[in-house]
């Protein structure tokens, strides 16, 4: 029973993901389009997004879950990626419904229903999808260094281009949140880093918990 719901998890997760970035995508282009027609800049900024980023991974992690789904032990990098994106999808779901709820973001006019997906519904089918789906290997303590490289890399290309690339439309740096922004921030980049350190924390606090749950079962089964 576990399979066949971590299969219609999987394949409709995947389908819903790949059709809620691909519809949001076509919004911010076609307003950037009756806009100011800085398409290129808005497409990279697009790209730009945590929330974009994490979004296309677990469609891709989702998507090839399908064929690698079976009752069998599966390797432990595999166990590793999947577990990196329920945190950041974890993080995602967290940090827009705390922060970013009713906030209209830069790359244009949201697509009501591709946002929920997005933001609510993406990350509690990848919570879901870890949780209940055979074969997750346990995975110990040490493998949350591995989980929160990625966004801290994130987080250092994002301060550093948002300080370097100007939007030709209003001239301002662009950054892709609203709290990450020095310049809009009350306390410019002390409010920045009070924010960059409550993701770090959430983020690791979602890895703890997403590594746990991975050697809980094992322990119970």
């Amino acid at each position: 029973m576990r399979r066949v719901l971590a299969y219609l998890l999987r394949i409709g997760g995947s389908i819903a993901i790949i059709a809620a970035v691909f519809v949001q995508l076509q919004r911010s282009i076609k307003n950037e389009v009756s806009g100011q027609g800085e398409v290129d800049f808005v497409i990279q900024n697009f790209f730009s997004f945590f929330t974009i980023e994490s979004n296309i991974l677990a469609g891709v992690v989702l998507f090839v879950g399908i064929f690698t789904l079976s009752k069998r032990a599966e390797p432990r990098g595999w166990s590793m990626v999947r577990a990196a994106t329920t945190t950041y999808m974890a993080t995602t779901g967290v940090v827009y419904n705390l922060l970013l709820r009713g906030v209209e973001l830069p790359q244009g006019a949201t697509v009501p229903w591709s946002n929920e997906i997005l933001h609510v519904i993406a990350p509690a089918v990848v919570a879901l999808d870890w949780l209940i789906a055979p074969g997750r290997r346990p995975l110990g303590a040490k493998a949350l260094w591995g989980i929160v490289a990625m966004p801290v890399l994130w987080a250092g290309y994002t301060l550093a281009r948002g300080a370097m690339v100007l939007d030709p439309r209003t001239g301002n740096p662009w950054y892709p949140y609203p709290f990450l922004d020095p310049n809009t921030s009350a306390n410019g980049y002390y409010s920045v880093g009070f924010y960059v350190a409550m993701i770090a924390m959430v983020i690791g606090v979602a890895g703890a918990g997403v590594l746990w749950v991975s050697r809980l079962r094992r322990r119970t089964a």
